[in-house]
């Protein structure tokens, strides 16, 4: 698998469960919890700040951990923001000199 595909992968989910939201899913009690998308920002900081910690200590597993839960948890607020991740490709893109 191409590294960017698991991200559209995991993107592919992520509006799966939006739409057909599942009770035994992780994703979609975030997608619908009762604090809306304030609990959806509440696990970027949580995990960004996890991500820092383990970046600080220097610890390449944890460092690969909290990266996975920190891009995951910004997935889940940009389905929040009803934003598609095509946009950020394309942001990304543009950025390219």
């Amino acid at each position: 698998m191409k590294k960017a595909e698991i991200l559209d992968e995991i993107w592919e989910v992520i509006e799966d469960r939006a739409i057909h939201p599942s009770e035994t899913s992780y994703t979609t009690s975030i997608l619908t919890h009762k604090k809306g998308v304030d609990k959806t920002l509440e696990k970027v900081g949580e995990e960004c700040t996890e991500f820092v910690i383990a970046v600080k200590n220097g610890d390449k597993k944890r460092i690969s951990e909290e990266a996975a839960d920190l891009i995951f948890h910004l997935l889940l607020a940009l389905k929040r923001s009803d934003l598609p991740l095509q946009s950020v490709w394309d942001e990304l893109s543009s950025r390219r000199h």
